[in-house]
């Protein structure tokens, strides 16, 4: 039994639902959120309750960027506007230092980012990272945040 508990730690969420590839401008990326197996504490890159947007590589790796509002700008505040900054960052292939490659079994795919706005597969996952972050106030209104038109 512990065997297989130990098979089941070295999974990941990347599947055939992960998009794969640098997105063009308006294209799909994924939404994530870290794994139990990332340790925000320590990390040197992404802080509590930052939007994190990426894709798959051949490798089985993700290509992520994310936004933490690291400067408190307020028209960063909410959680889906932090995403999109990130989203808009990686479509227009940006430099920044807000970038990272990494194993997939430290993120989570919950949903999609495109030009048009964000739709969760798992909403209930974004609740939990933001309430780990002290952040629940910055939390989407529902399962899909919409740009633009309302």
């Amino acid at each position: 039994m512990e065997e297989a508990m130990s098979e089941l730690k070295d999974l990941t969420t990347y599947s055939k639902d992960t998009p794969i590839g640098l997105p063009s401008v308006g294209g799909r990326a994924g939404v994530f959120v870290p794994t139990a197996e990332f340790d925000v504490s320590t990390s040197t890159t992404i802080r509590h309750g930052a939007g994190i947007v990426g894709f798959g590589n051949p490798d089985g790796t993700l290509t992520i960027y994310y936004e933490a509002n690291r400067f408190d700008d307020s028209s960063l505040h909410k959680w889906e506007n932090k995403a999109r900054k990130a989203y808009d960052r990686m479509v227009m292939v940006a430099p920044t230092v807000s970038k990272a490659k990494l194993n997939a079994k430290y993120l989570e795919f919950v949903g999609y980012i495109d030009g048009s706005g964000i739709t969760l597969k798992e909403p209930e996952r974004v609740t939990e990272w933001l309430t780990q972050s002290n952040a629940q106030d910055t939390a989407p209104a529902g399962p899909v945040v919409l740009w633009g038109k309302k």
